[in-house]
């Protein structure tokens, strides 16, 4: 233990087998970043390069319990001897108290023993909280773009890069940056939703925030690794490339432009038949010419592999590592599970020898990865302070920023006049098979020390009023046992409360996972006979809140009007049931607002709030009318607001045309609440055919009751821009329509505005009236009419 629990000196003491007595030496960081770089990439190997390239793990990232620090330790040694360069979840089954330690150990090694003293990444995920063993727990990707909140994004993920630094971890894969286009796919649960400008708002925030703090973001799954055929991950994509350019690249052009991501990861799948893997088009000419990527591009685990044994591109894993690094794929990850390959360290130092491959190809790559190495400051210290992760892991504020987190995502679906609850109720029955289980989602740690709803309800609920727990119905398991004695609970309750939903894990194989990685769904109604439960406890008590715990839309068209209050909280972290509590008892008023679309049936998806126009009726023959459940940017509060005094003014010009778009939002009810303002465009006539409307801008404002708050949202050049034939923006002058409102569907104040070039110069104007109004463009079916069995008159 002894070898564990020393705390490293820094770099003084770091420096063996280095020589730095010369100016010129890598190690002095007085020399500009690429003079070390080229520096110690000339004192390198062709195997000593190659391993810098693999990522590997000393231990399966599946299991928690079947090893110990010292074997972690140990086998990362083996691997540095190796010359790997890359080590995955060394630290992720430690405590907090140990993991640092581990880490450490492992860095003291590499730099110590290694011929060079070349520093490891240490990598794992961060999705929604530190993989670690005992970190604390945030709401999933998707609760938090229900948050429509940037700036609580930037402060969760502080959080969340200060508890994985202090585990000594340096890289991490996240944020997940796939849009959320079809509900069916299993791991929506970690998008932030369906719209390209959301999604880009939200993966700027993740990223910058984490790399502030000293660990590389690797932003994932580059690209549309969501939308396979039948919404299922990784199936092969075949998108147009103006789709790809206008929808599904916005988010990661956003990462790498403006907030700078060190890494990127790429897909499984193939794009129009190659896959993202050795993808030259996506990874070389896109991400890093256009773009101006200047990281290190890293595969999904065993995307080398995967060339040769699942698409059958090559003939064999040398084949498969000489096309990836030729195509731009800097380096090789492989995981445990499954079996362990390294095609890079095993064949590239023999493809390059044999003359097979360029050097220079192996040599760029490696300064990609040690350029990020020198920038995160791992050759000055890759330490950490082993005191400072027991200390901050979990603490009172961290919880509590968990717990605002939890309450700002939480939506509310639906209420009739049932919440918040009037605190009179003497016997609340508490339901289903996620009132005693905090649902967290995948890519959770072990051990987060999570609330309950049942635990939560009974530790909120006020004096004289009893809480009944009684499971009733399992997730998934098709077992009516406990039917009646529900049934009978529910009649004698009040009130009651049904958590239901499904369940994520990232340990494939559990036994109650509905969703999630390799978890797509093909019927999006709940699982089990949940559904049946809650129509049985309706019989019986009007007063039924069902509680929904999930990562994607749920289809609830047998027993919606059955019930009186749905609240969605999605995966919401550890302080799940806390959140619960407050908002049922309206010390929270919920404002969160969906980032997804809620299709009434599976068999309409996809389904999302922004498709384009079209020349036939936009919905179907055995459904007729508004096609959502619950639109885009849906929410409801416990208060109401009124829009106003809407005032769109102009300055600049080109490039620097700016519009902006003034007005009021007024808190018309009794209770203080929170607001998510929408600002959505529409191109009314282009030469390319644009989506019925776009969201450009929102904002989520605190009115109290009885005031008011101005609002201005501004708009750019950029956004009146489309990409044109040659895929050039382009800014086509003519209408443009404002929407201002609660939601996609939901429009309060609108404004037609005309813009006009002339001489170069561009203007702006109001106009009163739309010339081409959307009913021209787009019909919708209730202006339509079948006639199924015409006369044959009316034939002729």
């Amino acid at each position: 233990m002894s070898k564990i629990s020393e705390q490293p000196d820094t770099l003084a003491n770091s420096k063996q087998n280095v020589d730095t007595s010369s100016s010129e030496s890598y190690s002095n960081p007085k020399l500009p970043l690429e003079r070390r770089v080229e520096l110690l990439l000339a004192q390198m190997t062709l195997e000593e390069k190659a391993g810098q390239l693999t990522s590997t793990c000393p231990v399966n990232q599946m299991m928690y319990d079947h090893y110990t620090d010292e074997e972690a330790i140990e086998n990362s040694k083996k691997l540095i001897d190796k010359g790997i360069g890359q080590i995955g979840v060394a630290v992720r089954h430690s405590n907090a108290v140990m993991s640092p330690k581990v880490a450490n150990a492992i860095q003291k090694y590499a730099l110590e023993e290694s011929r060079l003293g070349i520093p490891v990444l240490i990598q794992d995920e961060c999705v929604h909280g530190c993989k670690a063993n005992g970190s604390t727990m945030f709401p999933q990707s998707i609760s938090m773009a229900a948050s429509w909140n940037t700036e609580l994004m930037e402060r969760v993920v502080e959080v969340i890069a200060k508890e994985t630094k202090a585990r000594g971890l340096n890289q991490c894969f996240s944020p997940t940056l796939n849009l959320a286009r079809d509900v069916r796919c299993g791991r929506v649960e970690e998008t932030y939703g369906e719209d390209p400008h959301l999604l880009s708002r939200m993966g700027v925030a993740f990223v910058k925030t984490l790399q502030e703090h000293g660990v590389a973001a690797s932003p994932k799954h580059l690209v549309a690794n969501f939308v396979g055929d039948g919404g299922r991950d990784s199936h092969g994509i075949h998108l147009s490339e103006r789709i790809l350019r206008e929808i599904y690249f916005p988010a990661y052009k956003a990462a790498v432009e403006e907030a700078g991501a060190m890494s990127i990861m790429i897909a499984h799948n193939a794009l129009d038949g190659i896959p993202c893997g050795s993808n030259k088009w996506l990874m070389d000419t896109v991400l890093r010419k256009e773009w101006g990527f200047d990281g290190f591009v890293v595969p999904d685990n065993s995307d080398v592999q995967k060339t040769h044994s699942m698409h059958y591109q090559t003939d064999g894993f040398e084949a498969s590592a000489q096309i990836c690094i030729e195509a731009g794929l800097d380096t090789d990850m492989s995981w445990p599970p499954p079996d362990v390959k390294l095609c890079y360290i095993d064949y590239l130092p023999n493809l390059v020898r044999s003359g097979k491959m360029e050097q220079e190809v192996l040599d760029e790559s490696t300064a990609r990865v040690l350029r990020i190495k020198f920038r995160l400051g791992l050759f000055e210290n890759p330490y950490v302070d082993e005191s400072i992760a027991p200390e901050i892991t979990q603490s009172p504020g961290h919880r509590k920023m968990a717990l605002e987190s939890a309450l700002q995502g939480t939506v509310l679906l639906k209420n009739e006049q049932i919440l918040p609850l009037s605190g009179k109720e003497k016997k609340i029955a508490v339901m289903g098979p996620s009132a005693a289980k905090t649902r967290l989602g995948g890519y959770t740690s072990a051990n987060p020390n999570s609330v309950t709803p049942v635990d939560g309800l009974m530790a909120r609920a006020p004096e004289g009023t009893e809480i009944v727990h009684l499971e009733g119905c399992q997730l998934v398991i098709e077992d009516r046992s406990e039917f009646e004695a529900a049934v009978k609970l529910a009649a004698e309750s009040d009130l009651v409360v049904l958590c239901m939903g499904n369940s994520s894990d990232k340990v494939i194989g559990q036994p109650e996972t509905t969703e999630g990685e390799r978890h797509d769904r093909c019927n999006l109604d709940l699982p089990g006979v949940q559904e049946d439960f809650i129509l049985e406890i309706a019989k019986v008590n009007p007063n039924v809140i069902v509680a929904l715990q999930n990562g994607s839309a749920i289809t609830m068209s047998r027993w919606l009007g059955e019930v009186k209050g749905v609240v969605e909280q999605w995966y919401a972290g550890a302080e799940c049931g806390t959140a619960l509590a407050s908002v049922l008892w309206g010390d929270h008023n919920p404002a969160g607002r969906l980032p997804i679309t809620f299709p009434t049936s599976v068999g309409q998806v996809p389904l999302y709030y922004n498709p384009r126009p079209h020349c036939r009726v936009s919905d179907y023959m055995d459904h007729r009318g508004k096609l959502e459940l619950f639109e885009f940017g849906y929410g409801l509060s416990y208060t109401t607001f009124e829009y106003s005094d809407l005032k769109v003014s102009s300055t600049g010009t080109g490039k620097d045309l700016s519009v902006k778009a003034a007005f009021t939002v007024a808190n018309t009810g009794d209770r203080d609440g929170d607001e998510v303002v929408q600002l959505y465009l529409r191109d009314c006539v282009s030469r390319i055919t644009r989506p019925i409307k776009e969201l450009k801008a929102f904002d989520r404002i605190s009115v109290n009751k009885g005031e008011s708050q101005r609002v201005e949202l501004e708009l750019g050049w950029k956004d009146f821009t489309y990409l044109n034939e040659a895929m050039s923006e382009e800014l086509e002058p003519g209408e443009f329509h404002l929407l201002i409102g609660a939601s996609s569907m939901d429009i309060r104040l609108d404004q037609v505005i005309w813009i006009d070039e002339a001489d170069d110069l561009l203007s702006v104007e109001l106009r009163d009236e739309l010339t081409f109004p959307m009913d021209k463009l787009y019909a919708p079916s209730a202006t339509v009419t079948w006639d199924v069995a015409p006369k044959k008159e009316e034939e002729k």
